[in-house]
């Protein structure tokens, strides 16, 4: 009678081994991330709300500024630069003001000369531990800094204000004689 159970529970055994084993390999596969080609009802889409965006005033504002002195000199240093933010790679620069222009808001930043334009770097220490004591010490290794310090910078990403002529970049990486004086650590595991 034993040999009966034992033979009847082993089938039993490996056949739910192998619904449990496919029932992983199925979940293992339907996470992974699908590249849909972009259809032409998106592309369309798409093109229909840049369309509506110029034509908002923020649009026409902007449309304006491109147009304008200042848009102009923001996108030739944009060109100058381009290599090295797609690449992450070492620009160097000197400070030449430890105040962005007036009129700028958001957050701590300093404008740095590379390759003769001006550039305002801006600084966003990563927060996502939400240790705010980590944030202000991030900022603190900034205090020194001063004016005419040849630095490293590497970076990103970079932007336009609509307003300057001046482009700004993400301060990611600043090295100051061989020392790293901030360093933006990049979140893992997401966007």
């Amino acid at each position: 009678m034993k040999n009966v159970i034992y033979a009847l529970i082993l089938p039993l055994v490996v056949v739910s081994g192998l619904v449990f084993a496919n029932r992983a390999i199925k979940n293992e596969t339907s996470h992974k991330p699908s590249l849909k080609p972009v259809s032409v009802a998106d592309k369309m889409a798409h093109r229909d709300d840049l369309k509506k965006w110029e034509a908002s005033p923020d649009g026409i504002r902007y449309k304006k500024w491109e147009a304008s002195p200042e848009g102009i000199k923001a996108h030739a240093s944009a060109d100058k630069i381009r290599k090295h933010i797609i690449a992450f790679t070492n620009m160097e620069g000197v400070i030449t003001s430890l105040s962005r222009p007036s009129g700028s808001l958001c957050g701590f930043g300093v404008m740095v000369r590379i390759n003769g334009d001006e550039y305002i770097v801006n600084f966003w220490p990563e927060r996502s531990d939400k240790d705010f004591t980590k944030f202000n010490n991030d900022l603190r290794q900034l205090n020194s800094l001063k004016v005419n310090d040849k630095i490293i910078i590497r970076s990103h990403s970079a932007g336009y204000s609509g307003k300057s002529p001046y482009l700004i970049l993400s301060g990611d990486y600043i090295e100051r004689d061989n020392k790293i004086v901030f360093k933006r650590e990049v979140r893992k595991g997401g966007c």
